[in-house]
């Protein structure tokens, strides 16, 4: 076996215990999961995923300071695909939920211009949005998540309207803003 293919089986079998271990989680008592992470994560400190699931397992404990230094760790150490999509999601998101709605809003435009085709990102973004003060530029933005990724008869028709109506709404908050510099 070559030391490559070793590697391979190892991260495989890593991999599986995560999934193994996320299975049987209980989002209500994070506490055997993260007991179950740690001693994967003392085995492997650099592994993204790792550090991503652990710091999901924390931010669903309510330990949300844990949770953001490990979110940052997995993004530096490369995650990728879907998971480096969930895990800006999560981060942004617990990022407005401490109170850091600009870093937050930050976070969601990196996120966005790497997933430009993610709802669920343009969700929290929206939700962000709203916590940052502005409220029409968040409906906006739902709006045109819904114009976006929504397909249906009733709707279709509208769509120019419904686009048109964020690109106002949206607008309120821009006047907003500089009537308040002013």
């Amino acid at each position: 076996m070559t030391r490559e293919s070793r590697e391979t089986s190892t991260t495989r079998e890593l991999y599986d215990e995560l999934d193994r271990i996320f299975a049987a989680r209980n989002r209500d008592d994070m506490a055997p999961t993260i007991a179950a992470l740690l001693p994967l994560h003392a085995e492997h400190p650099h592994d993204a995923r790792v550090l991503y699931e652990l710091a999901g397992a924390y931010d669903t404990a309510g330990d949300e300071d844990r949770a953001l230094g490990l979110y940052e760790q997995a993004t530096a150490e490369g995650l990728e695909g879907d998971l480096r999509r969930r895990c800006y999601l999560q981060h942004g998101s617990t990022l407005r939920n401490v109170g850091r709605v600009e870093d937050s809003l930050a976070l969601f435009a990196q996120a966005r211009a790497e997933f430009p085709e993610s709802a669920a990102l343009g969700v929290f973004e929206a939700l962000s949005l709203h916590a940052a003060g502005r409220p029409s530029t968040a409906l906006a933005s739902v709006l045109l998540l819904l114009a976006d990724h929504v397909e249906s008869e009733d709707l279709d028709r509208y769509k120019p309207a419904v686009r048109g109506n964020a690109e106002y709404l949206a607008s309120l908050d821009e006047a907003s803003s500089a009537a308040a510099a002013l």
